[in-house]
């Protein structure tokens, strides 16, 4: 497996794409009951297979990913050939992750108490496992607004 394995959630979620799946791999629902039963092994690595290609669907279409800490934010542009990286620092104890302390950032963006940093950095021969990497952090994948923000007010 390259990734991870879908939660039960996601699999019920995805329950039509699965057995869409299934079909590509000419099993049939009965085919499937008796898998599980008699070879849970095979389908194991069924559910390996279909939770790497939803995955690999995914990763390729994502364009941002954000990870909040109690005292810095981490922004990444998601682009073809490197990933961009906004950064927020704090030099204080307020903790980001509550709502107060993401208000407080919102107000004092200008402090002399908040860093910015900016990098950018090549994929390695994997795009998709180090987007992966990112989002096994702690990362969520989002729309980029903070990004496009945060760009527009520092660039």
């Amino acid at each position: 497996m390259k990734y991870a394995r879908l939660t039960k959630e996601q699999f019920e979620e995805l329950h039509q794409e699965f057995i869409n799946f299934l079909a590509t791999q000419t099993i049939s629902a009965d085919e499937w009951t008796e898998i599980k039963t008699n070879k849970p092994e095979v389908a194991e690595q069924e559910l390996d297979v279909f939770s790497d290609l939803v995955w690999e669907g995914v990763l390729s279409n994502i364009e941002f990913i954000e990870h909040i800490s109690p005292q810095q934010i981490h922004l990444f542009k998601l682009k073809e050939d490197h990933m961009q990286l906004i950064a927020i620092k704090l030099k204080n104890p307020i903790d980001l992750t509550t709502k107060d302390g993401f208000n407080w950032l919102r107000e004092n963006l200008m402090d002399e108490d908040v860093e910015f940093l900016q990098a950018k950095k090549d994929y390695s021969d994997d795009k998709n496992k180090d987007k992966f990497q990112l989002i096994q952090q702690g990362g969520s994948i989002t729309k980029g607004e903070l990004f496009g923000y945060l760009d527009k007010l520092i660039n």
